[in-house]
């Protein structure tokens, strides 16, 4: 029998600390370093991954965006829903980055954990810090002249241009759906062939992902020795503790002021009903297969009418992602505090708007959190390589955000079916009555 991913990567994270152990950094054979054997194993990993960013990323969203587009539903109901998964996304990275900055997490013992993260030399670190040093909120008005760049072919050879191919994608799919029909839909069918593409290449590489692991944690492993693998784990651990703590607060308190201010309902009634399809979600890890049993509760449970369950609750679970982007913000500030960078409020605000932008239309892919984190860490001039100790929980962590991203679909299409007036929403089932609209 075939090991699930999940089993396969926890069993190369075991496997890399007994490789990093027992090699340090000089055991060799046939006079190749066991250490440059990892390092090699890891880079290609990462390269690979950053190889797809930019098709994948780009015909990720045109599709999406075309996609609702093209169904005529960018009226009211379209309007209210996107407005409602934007702000609820923003708001879920917003508590991530208050979060991370309060808890720290890479900082240890009041200094950057980056002399336990091996990688991350002192070269690296200095390089970094020129990079950022001397920004503040006076570089915004250059974070929104990235939106649009002069060459967008230059954009998508460029790390840092990121922000301006994800507006590009979006204009393309908004405009495609009103162009004339036979262009319209050789477009779709295009970017729609392309992006099919991309996944099952993303699906290939993904399944490498045991060997990159094992790389890329043996390679710091190596670097940081057995006296320092304690320090290691509770770096990670904070880390963890700190992405749980915000995903529940979201989960607990942000979704549930919505719900009773805006929707006018009882959160309680919605967790209850709600709850079949969160114990999936959280054991699947997939918003995507969790989709006919969250449509089931909202309707039945809920008492939503199918009318809306059937447009918010797929679009959400393509283009709503709130735990996934508050994962990203949280990542990616993580791996800069281990750098010991202290990020202004410029290039925070660009962790913000990317993370809010990459969840929009590349959410839906597999391990598009590895992918939406390294454009992030490009975007603010940080390598790659912090992405390999988040691996280490990055499977437990992605049930959580998972179950919050279902949540979140469902507070949805109770929010949106509120507005649009309908009746009976979670109230007793012998008082319901759905309005059919």
């Amino acid at each position: 029998m075939k090991l699930k991913l999940h089993w396969q990567i926890m069993i190369a994270l075991l496997l890399a600390v007994v490789a990093g152990v027992a090699s340090g950094k000089d055991a060799a054979i046939f006079g190749i370093s066991f250490y440059s054997m990892f390092a090699f194993v890891g880079s290609l990993f990462l390269n690979a991954l950053k190889m797809i960013i930019v098709p994948l990323v780009v015909s990720s969203i045109i599709v999406g965006i075309a996609g609702i587009g093209s169904s005529g539903a960018l009226g009211r109901l379209g309007g209210k829903t996107l407005l409602y998964y934007l702000s609820t996304s923003l708001l879920a990275i917003l508590v991530g980055l208050f979060m991370v900055n309060l808890f720290t997490p890479g900082i240890l013992n009041g200094q950057p954990a980056r002399e336990v993260m091996g990688q991350l030399d002192a070269g690296t670190v200095n390089e970094v810090m020129a990079r950022v040093e001397g920004k503040g909120a006076s570089d915004l008005a250059g974070i929104f002249l990235q939106l649009f760049p002069p060459n967008i072919i230059e954009a998508a050879s460029s790390n840092g241009q990121l922000l301006g191919l994800i507006v590009f994608s979006l204009l393309m799919g908004f405009f495609m759906t009103r162009i004339d029909e036979p262009y319209a839909q050789a477009l779709y069918g295009f970017w729609s062939g392309l992006n099919q593409v991309m996944m099952m290449i993303t699906d290939l590489i993904i399944k490498f992902a045991p060997i990159g692991v094992f790389g890329l944690v043996a390679k710091v492993v190596a670097d940081t020795g057995t006296e320092q693998l304690d320090e290691l784990a509770r770096t990670v651990g904070v880390f963890f503790l700190t992405v749980v703590a915000a995903l529940a607060f979201h989960f607990f308190v942000t979704l549930p002021l919505i719900l009773r201010f805006i929707a006018g309902v009882n959160p309680l009634r919605h967790y209850k009903a709600m709850a079949p399809a969160l114990l999936t979600a959280f054991s699947t890890s997939s918003s995507a297969s969790t989709l006919p049993l969250t449509m089931e509760c909202v309707e039945k449970n809920a008492g939503v009418s199918n009318r809306t369950t059937s447009f918010v609750l797929p679009l959400g679970a393509t283009v709503n992602m709130d735990g996934t982007a508050l994962y990203e913000c949280v990542a990616a500030m993580f791996i800069a505090q281990a750098y010991g960078l202290e990020l202004p409020f410029a290039l925070q605000f660009t962790v913000v708007l990317i993370a809010l932008m990459t969840s929009i239309g590349v959410a839906a892919i597999p391990s598009a959190s590895l992918v939406a984190i390294t454009v992030i860490l490009a975007a603010i001039g940080l390598p790659a390589e912090g992405i390999a100790m988040i691996m280490a929980v990055d499977r437990i962590l992605d049930m959580f955000r998972t179950a919050t991203n279902v949540f979140s679909d469902s507070c949805g299409a109770v929010v949106i079916g509120k507005l649009q007036g309908e009746e009976g929403i979670l109230e007793d089932s012998s008082d319901r009555k759905v309005a059919s609209i």
